[in-house]
């Protein structure tokens, strides 16, 4: 599946942290991914529309900022992650830091590198691990192929990104982090949406567990019948 065309502009509030008290709603995104295939840019773009091409090898960076969405202010949480998987036979090792983060998300970025295929290998163990963890298929997943303005070292076919979303039940898009601010915009506004609706359907459940069914009325006929047996039972 491809990810929805987004038909209204993403509008970014000023880059600060998040103010304190309970914001008017709370999104938290994990971006997953093999090493080197440009997760901090990607957060890094959204959060300041700014591209930035070397990074250190990170520990897992928490970026806490106040966005406007759709008419909201949203406190959106983005977990980076470093790259420290490892695959062996389509299972992949998963430190126990990043399986608390991926327990700790809402949204997932899967990214890869087109010009990397031990990076694609490594999206659909990550995603079994997701699964393992939220079992609920609505928990939102993209795939994310990232560099796709390095054509001519790529490694990783588009069709191949489709398909394998396709097999996983999951969305797919291609960007380029250095040269498509829009696009990664997009991906991150779509993911921010679907966390939002199922936080609202999840909401509206646990409100309809939670109201007690009000009892049935007496049937008026029935009580008059069962009055009319007890005054014959007395009369006897």
């Amino acid at each position: 599946m491809r990810l929805p065309s987004m038909s209204q502009p993403f509008l970014l509030a000023p880059i600060a942290e998040c103010p304190p008290g309970p914001p008017s709603a709370q999104v938290r995104l994990a971006v997953l991914g093999a090493r080197g295939v440009g997760k901090s840019a990607m957060i890094v773009r959204f959060l300041t529309k700014r591209f930035i091409g070397d990074y250190e090898p990170n520990t897992g960076n928490l970026y806490s900022r106040l966005v406007h969405l759709d008419g909201d202010h949203v406190a959106v949480q983005i977990q980076d992650t470093p790259g420290c998987i490892q695959v062996q036979e389509d299972c992949v090792q998963v430190p126990d830091s990043l399986s608390r983060c991926v327990k700790w998300a809402e949204g997932f970025l899967l990214v890869y590198s087109i010009t990397d295929y031990s990076s694609y290998q490594s999206v659909q163990p990550l995603y079994q691990h997701i699964r393992k963890v939220h079992p609920d298929a609505r928990t939102p997943v993209i795939i994310v192929g990232n560099k796709a303005d390095l054509l001519h070292a790529r490694q990783v076919q588009a069709k191949e990104g489709l398909q394998l979303a396709d097999e996983l039940g999951s969305l797919f898009l291609e960007i380029s982090t250095s040269e498509d601010s829009q696009g990664v915009c997009d991906v991150f506004q779509y993911l921010c949406k679907e966390v939002s609706k199922l936080q609202h359907t999840g909401s509206t459940d646990r409100r309809r567990s939670s109201i007690i069914p009000r009892p049935k009325s007496p049937n008026m006929q029935d009580l008059k019948r069962r009055f009319k047996q007890a005054l014959s039972s007395k009369v006897k």
